[in-house]
């Protein structure tokens, strides 16, 4: 193990050194997102540590990837190197716990989605987070980022396309017998919930991110396919306070694997169509007869090209860390999809309309998706 810091190195003026990060949980999304977001922002940023139950994983993902510090106690890690920012890449049974360690010891944090299993889970997050100016804890929620999506909210925002009418959010993706032979996977305790939780929350938070509340919800589950606990199929109709209504659909038994985004307006309709990422070239805007042809190129030019993405996120997030503002995706506003998943889980348990809001303490499926324990 390594030898603590000296005192004086973590106490030096942010505004003065790098911002110190550490990586809980070494796996894929480590290896391929998290680290190579950091190591693009270059000297700013430096990646001092990285935590792992798994000892001999975390020493071969330090010695590989150039990483000092390797450790198996997250305590000790957080307490010999104070990192100012962690990345917590584990299960999600252990999100909350291991963010709100973070949080008291003074770091920052960007926790992959899910964000916890329970929007219980959730506020105990927040509960540990710091007073004005953090630390804060933000969701990995990279599709709402990028050039495309910031120009069609901007859009829809000022009202440039009319008013939302009818959408279309649609995650259908395929996943065979051995992505479910990962423990952790398909079981409501250790998961939190299916492909609604796990895979189609990023399309539900970039669709409430562009149209803004939600007001109330119907859904279906299904176990169609997987021998899993959690469901393998959701559909949902939801309302928005704005009144537009859409259509939720999330798989993961679709061979022909998309996700895709439809806003129908009053002006013009919007349709993102790609899977894991997307880049300008993604969206398509075609407006309704009458449309001035110069408008219409104006909304169709979304400038520079910046695809979502890890890193997509993580420039803004570091210069919120800097300037001790609260980060996007985080607080209530990393919360929504969350409530929104909880809504479509307790309306196809309970076959019942679910309003915005009426899942809080007390509730069973504000304690879990599954309401405590109901069986598909």
């Amino acid at each position: 193990m390594p030898e603590p810091l000296t005192p004086d190195v973590p106490h030096r003026p942010l505004r003065d050194r790098p911002v110190r990060v550490a990586i809980a949980g070494t796996g894929a999304i480590a290896r391929e997102a998290h680290l190579p977001a950091y190591r693009a922002l270059g000297a700013g940023v430096e990646v001092v540590a990285a935590f792992d139950i798994d000892e001999a994983a975390c020493r071969a993902f330090c010695a590989d990837r150039g990483v000092p510090y390797a450790y198996s106690d997250l305590g000790t890690m957080l307490e010999e190197q104070r990192p100012d920012l962690v990345s917590i890449c584990t299960p999600p049974a252990v999100h909350r716990e291991q963010t709100a360690a973070a949080l008291r010891a003074g770091a920052w944090v960007w926790c992959e989605k899910p964000p916890c299993r329970s929007l219980e889970e959730y506020a105990a997050m927040e509960a540990a987070e710091g007073g004005e100016g953090g630390p804060y804890a933000a969701i990995v929620f990279q599709h709402r980022f990028g050039s495309g999506a910031d120009h069609v909210r901007r859009l829809i925002a000022r009202g440039a396309l009319g008013r939302p009418l009818v959408a279309h959010c649609q995650t259908t993706w395929y996943r065979g017998a051995d992505y479910y032979r990962v423990p952790w996977r398909g079981d409501w305790a250790a998961e939190g919930g299916g492909p609604t939780m796990g895979h189609g929350i990023h399309q539900m938070d970039l669709l409430l991110d562009l149209l803004g509340p939600w007001s109330q919800v119907r859904a279906m589950t299904g176990r169609l396919v997987h021998d899993v606990q959690t469901e393998d199929v959701s559909t949902a109709l939801v309302r928005f306070e704005s009144g537009a209504m859409a259509t939720v659909v999330n798989s993961v038994v679709s061979p022909q694997e998309v996700s895709r985004i439809r806003i129908d307006c009053e002006r013009a309709t919007v349709e993102l169509t790609h899977l894991y990422r997307h880049s300008n070239d993604d969206w398509r805007i075609t407006p309704a007869p009458g449309v001035p042809a110069d408008e219409v190129a104006e909304w169709r030019d979304m400038g520079e090209d910046v695809p979502s993405s890890h890193l997509a996120q993580l420039r803004p997030l570091v210069a919120d860390l800097r300037a001790g503002r609260r980060p996007r995706a985080s607080g209530a506003d990393g919360r929504t999809s969350l409530e929104l998943a909880a809504a479509l889980y307790k309306s196809a348990f309970t076959d019942t309309t679910v309003k915005a809001g009426e899942i809080g303490p007390g509730d069973p499926f504000h304690a879990a998706m599954n309401g405590g324990g109901r069986e598909l």
